[in-house]
């Protein structure tokens, strides 16, 4: 007997295109096991009868951003009741709130950076100077402008007021990014292998990320003593602690002086050729095809949790 999972992509999101990379490399991922039937579908917003419609015994909402990763949309997927991948409408809406995760994280012990609201009346930044301004609810480095001085601060705040979206200001960290994947493993979430991201130049920013393929990756690269443990606990403290399920990357920026501090945690992570997850999951003998399958059973196994 064969699952009929449904694939949802793209959304209103600014990560639209990010989203339909995602779902094609899922799709074609779950057609290479013949336990699944596999449908993809490009959305906006989507209304619970039109949902409703659509053929599938497992939905997986490959989408990235404030609606299809935020809560919104989960919302609608709870409220159609047949099991989906990823985590629930709380945990989702918790999770994508950059500043409310930061609050979580600095209660549980991890090193954030002060941080506050952006303000489109501030002539001057109310941080020291770097800092890194950025939406609270966007990923993908979307909006995001590191400041050095305050030409750049003003940049930045021009830009934000622009967009029009709820914007954050945070101190910036000098040092090497770390991501710790997230998968669950016999019911309770696990850190994957930490991937280190060496971009060529500049900004690990959209380009970087997904496409140009000058960016360097290394997993299980060599940290500081007892590096690596605290940064996997504190992954998978703080998912616990925001609810999430199923699967989760955590970000990190690594000081010259051996700190780990907590950036940010994503709920829906990308399935691109460039995505993080995957080849994290891929360093433990988990391929593209394994993984897949195995978040949309554990996804059928656990329908009715949120």
């Amino acid at each position: 007997m064969t699952t009929h999972v449904l694939i949802l992509a793209g959304g209103p999101d600014p990560e639209h295109d990010v989203s339909m990379m995602s779902a094609g490399a899922i799709a074609e991922a779950l057609r290479g096991d013949d336990r699944f039937e596999v449908s993809s579908v490009e959305i906006g917003r989507i209304a619970p009868d039109d949902l409703a419609g659509m053929p599938g015994d497992v939905i997986w909402p490959a989408l990235h951003g404030r609606y299809g990763e935020g809560g919104p949309l989960q919302r609608v997927l709870e409220a159609d009741g047949r099991p989906f991948v990823g985590s629930g409408a709380r945990a989702s809406r918790r999770a994508i709130d950059k500043l409310l995760t930061r609050d979580i994280a600095r209660t549980l012990g991890l090193a954030v950076q002060p941080a506050g609201l952006f303000d489109a009346e501030d002539d001057h930044c109310p941080i020291d100077l770097p800092v890194v301004v950025k939406p609270v609810f966007e990923g993908s480095t979307i909006g995001l402008y590191v400041c050095h001085n305050d030409a750049e601060w003003s940049n930045a705040c021009q830009a934000s007021r622009i967009a029009g979206r709820p914007t954050m200001v945070e101190g910036f960290v000098a040092g090497r990014e770390l991501t710790v994947g997230l998968l669950e493993q016999e019911g309770e979430l696990r850190a994957l292998p930490i991937i280190e991201i060496a971009p060529t130049s500049g900004l690990y920013d959209y380009d970087a990320k997904y496409l140009r393929d000058d960016t360097a990756y290394v997993t299980n690269p060599e940290l500081p003593e007892g590096v690596a443990r605290r940064i996997a606990d504190e992954s998978a403290g703080i998912a616990r602690a925001l609810g999430i399920r199923h699967l989760a990357r955590a970000d990190f920026i690594l000081d010259g002086e051996g700190r780990a501090w907590f950036l940010e945690i994503n709920t829906m992570p990308g399935f691109t050729s460039h995505s993080l997850v995957p080849m994290a999951a891929q360093a433990v003998g988990i391929d593209m095809q394994q993984l897949c399958a195995q978040l949309v059973c554990i996804a059928a196994s656990c329908a009715g949790t949120h």
